[in-house]
C-alpha cells in the first residue's frame, strides 16, 4: 500500500472525527465519552496499518510482532492524549484562560514524546507507510497543545516527515504529506479564532440589549412621570385657588390629583416590567383634561381609530407635546390634528426662542418616531407658538 492510498483511506475518517470534536463541547462529555472518542480514532488509525504489519509479519515474525506491539502502544497513547484533549482541548485555551498562558502539564509532553518515538519506530519497521503515524501524532498535538506550542510542534513534525520522506526516497506526490500538519494547524487556528469572535459578538449583542433596555425604561419613565407630574402640579395649584371660593370644585381637582398619581405609579411599574401599553384614545382624553385644567382652550379631535402600532407612537407624541404646552408655552389656545400621515400639535404660546434647548423628552420622542419609520419636526407655528409634528409616509387625512 503506497502513501497516496493511505491518505485516501485515512482522510474521510479523520475528517468525520474532527467534525465530531468540533461539535461536542468538552463540558458536555463525561470521562467515558471522552475515552471512547479516543478509542474510536485510535482504532480507525491503527486499522490502516493492519495490512502493512501483516505483510511484515509474514516475512519477519519478530519484526512483525514488534511493529504490532509498537502500534498497540501508540494506540494507547493516542487514547490517553485524546481523552486529555477532551478535558484540556482548544475550547479551553482562550486568550483569557490561565491554561493558555501558564505552563503545560509535563505529562502532556511525555505523551507526545512517547508517540513520536513509536512513530519513528514504525517508520523504521514498516518503511514509508509508517510516515502516516507521524501525521497522527501531529494531529493529536495540534489539538492538545495551546496555539503557540502546537505551532512549534507542526514545524518540528513537518521537518521530521520531510527528513523521513527523503531518506525513504518517496516521490513528489508522497511528499505532499509533509504539509498536511500545516493545514491542520491553520484549520484549528481559524476555528478557534472564529469561536472567539462569535463569543465576542454574543457579548456585544448582550451589552447592546442591556443598554437599549435601559434607554427604553429611562425614556418611558420620563414620558410618564413628566406628563403626570405636570398635570398634578397644575391641578394642585388650581385646587389651592379654588379652596375658598369653590370647595366642591377644589375637592374634585384633588381627587383627580390622587387618580393621576396612582396612574403614574402604575405606569412606572408597568414600564419597568415591560407591560406599559400606550393608547392614542386615552391620550386624547388626557390631553383634554390637562389643557382644560391649565386654562388652555383646546381643539382636539375624536379618536380616529388608527392601527394600534401607529396609535402608540402618536400617543407618545401627543403626551410629550401637551406636557410642553402646559409646562412651558404660556399658551391660550392649542390645536391637535390627527391623520393617517401623523399628528400635529400647535399652540399660540411663546414659541421657540433663540436660546431654546430641547430636553431628553423631545430627544426620546425623535427616537420613537424614527424607529417607527417617521420623522419628528419641531418648529414655529403659524400663530407664533410651537408646532410639533410627527409625519409618516401615508398622506390621507382621517375625518
Amino acid at each position: 500500500m503506497d502513501v497516496k492510498t493511505l491518505i485516501r483511506r485515512v482522510q474521510p475518517r479523520f475528517s468525520r472525527a474532527l467534525d465530531r470534536a468540533a461539535i461536542v463541547e468538552p463540558s458536555e462529555m463525561g470521562p467515558w465519552q471522552r475515552a471512547w472518542f479516543g478509542v474510536f480514532l485510535a482504532v480507525v488509525w491503527a486499522a490502516v496499518l493492519i495490512s502493512p504489519i501483516h505483510e511484515k509479519f509474514r516475512h519477519d515474525v519478530l519484526a512483525g510482532a514488534l511493529a504490532a506491539t509498537v502500534m498497540a502502544i501508540l494506540a494507547v497513547l493516542i487514547i490517553v492524549a485524546l481523552t486529555w484533549f477532551r478535558r484540556f482541548g482548544p475550547d479551553n485555551f482562550g486568550p483569557d484562560n490561565p491554561a493558555e498562558q501558564g505552563p503545560i502539564d509535563p505529562r502532556v509532553w511525555i505523551l507526545i514524546a512517547g508517540m513520536v518515538v513509536c512513530s519513528l519506530a514504525l517508520v523504521v519497521l514498516l518503511g514509508g507507510v509508517g510516515v502516516a503515524t507521524i501525521l497522527w501524532v501531529a494531529s493529536v498535538g495540534v489539538f492538545v497543545l495551546p496555539s503557540r506550542e502546537s505551532g512549534y510542534m507542526v514545524v518540528v513534525t513537518v521537518g521530521i516527515i520531510a527528513i523521513v520522506a527523503l531518506l525513504q526516497h518517496l516521490n513528489g506526490g508522497e511528499l505532499f504529506i509533509c504539509i498536511v500538519p500545516i493545514f491542520m494547524w491553520i484549520g484549528r487556528e481559524v476555528g478557534t479564532r472564529g469561536q472567539r469572535l462569535r463569543e465576542l459578538a454574543r457579548a456585544q449583542r448582550s451589552e447592546l440589549a442591556v443598554v437599549e433596555e435601559r434607554n427604553r425604561v429611562a425614556r418611558d419613565v420620563h414620558d410618564i412621570l413628566g406628563h403626570s407630574l405636570t398635570i398634578i402640579t397644575v391641578k394642585t395649584e388650581l385646587a389651592q385657588r379654588l379652596m375658598d371660593i369653590d370647595p366642591a370644585r377644589a375637592r374634585t381637582e384633588m381627587a383627580d390629583v390622587e387618580r393621576l398619581a396612582r396612574e403614574a405609579l402604575a405606569g412606572v411599574r408597568d414600564t419597568v416590567g415591560g407591560l406599559r401599553e400606550m393608547s392614542l384614545s386615552r391620550e386624547l382624553a388626557n390631553a383634554r383634561t390637562a389643557l382644560h385644567a391649565a386654562g388652555v382652550e383646546a381643539e382636539i379631535p375624536a379618536d380616529p381609530g388608527l392601527p394600534s402600532e401607529r396609535g402608540v407612537v402618536l400617543g407618545w407624541v401627543l403626551r410629550e407635546a401637551v406636557t410642553n404646552v402646559v409646562r412651558h408655552s404660556a399658551a391660550r389656545h392649542c390645536t391637535v390634528l390627527v391623520s393617517e400621515s401623523g399628528i400635529e400639535i400647535s399652540d399660540d404660546g411663546i414659541g421657540l426662542g433663540a436660546d431654546t434647548e430641547f430636553g431628553s423628552g423631545l430627544s426620546g420622542l425623535r427616537e420613537r418616531v424614527r424607529a417607527a419609520g417617521g420623522a419628528l419636526t419641531v418648529g414655529r407655528a403659524a400663530d407664533g407658538g410651537l408646532r410639533i409634528a410627527a409625519t409618516f409616509p401615508e398622506t390621507r387625512r382621517l375625518s
